[in-house]
């Protein structure tokens, strides 16, 4: 029985985009043993995968946790995160390992240089290299996330009307210069014919109230910090489309095989982290624009534009997302 630690620590959609993986090694490797280590904080994002035997949260000290690691006689190691932290664990375990390609070297060139020389391969791709001499393939399943019966009953707490069908408007990233402005969010909204829930962690309310303020009597729902991640995830999954930054639920909305309209500002999706469908063929509209001499300007984004202008959002089509809201929904399914 070959036994497998994954590892990825963060974040959000690092770890879903990890997923294929993981299922693919328990699904084709005949009695593959999987465990996943992540950081604590990440826990709700893998606790009900039912591909995973056992998941190993490292909560701050990582030498207090190798000696666990190593009672558990791995066979492999895949290492999907691939930085010192991760280096240190394959050191002390001292087994054979696979880690995937980061394209450190031309991220950078891309976004000091603006030479490139990206792949066009997903990172999903890059990550199913680490298994491929195992004898492991890509299933083209796309993305799996999984979540308790409790949390999909998100949907109930929902006003009535939003409960017939909505459009998910993810107002919240990680770094601002990967956000639209909130007017810009307020102009898309008052475009758009249906009922929108504005999806988002608690740092993002308050932007959130400003906009259901200035919408004020449109069917519009502030969900931003009310719901836990996979309570979030449940009303994605219901959600008829859904319009999102280059965000963690983006990814989990491919991962439910939702139509995405993707906004992207600072990042491009040549770094290889755009919606992932597998073989099924979701309908996905990406909006960025083009020909911007200082775009991509960070692999990951910053608190404000380095230039000042922040062209990348500010110049984005409203008229073109909401088009794309309004339109009458597909699906690949």
């Amino acid at each position: 029985m070959p036994k497998f630690l994954v590892i990825r620590f963060s974040s959000i959609g690092d770890i879903v985009l990890t997923s294929p993986v993981v299922r693919c090694l328990k699904q084709q490797l005949k009695d593959a043993e999987v465990h996943f280590l992540t950081k604590k904080n990440f826990a709700s994002v893998i606790e009900h995968s039912p591909f995973i035997d056992k998941k190993i949260y490292l909560d701050g000290d990582l030498a207090a946790l190798l000696p666990e690691l190593k009672k558990e006689k791995y066979d492999f190691i895949i290492d999907l995160h691939h930085n010192l932290r991760t280096l240190k664990i394959k050191r002390a375990l001292g087994v054979k390992s696979f880690s995937f390609n980061k394209l450190n070297i031309e991220k950078w060139l891309l976004v000091n240089l603006k030479i490139d020389r990206l792949l066009r391969i997903h990172i999903v791709d890059r990550y199913m290299e680490t298994v491929i001499h195992l004898g492991v393939a890509n299933d083209g399943k796309g993305l799996d996330y999984f979540i308790a019966v409790e949390d999909g009953k998100a949907i109930e707490q929902l006003p009535a009307i939003f409960q017939k069908g909505f459009v998910a408007f993810v107002i919240g990233a990680k770094h601002n210069t990967k956000k639209l402005p909130v007017e810009k969010i307020i102009s898309i909204c008052g475009k758009i014919n249906q009922p929108i829930v504005l999806m988002g962690g608690k740092e993002d309310f308050e932007e959130g109230e400003r906009i259901t303020a200035a919408l004020n009597g449109r069917p519009l729902f502030n969900a931003c910090g009310k719901f836990s991640l996979n309570e979030s995830a449940a009303l994605i999954k219901h959600a008829d489309k859904v319009i999102t930054h280059d965000t963690g639920l983006m990814h989990i909305a491919a991962a439910f095989k939702k139509e995405i309209i993707s906004i992207w500002g600072n990042t491009v999706p040549e770094f290889g982290m755009y919606p992932y469908y597998g073989d099924f063929d979701t309908p996905h509209s990406t909006f960025e624009i083009q020909g911007l001499s200082c775009r991509p300007c960070s692999k990951i984004g910053f608190d404000k534009c380095p230039k000042g202008h922040f062209k990348c959002m500010m110049n984005q089509d409203e008229d073109g997302i909401a088009a794309k809201a309004n339109a009458k929904a597909l699906t690949g399914l």
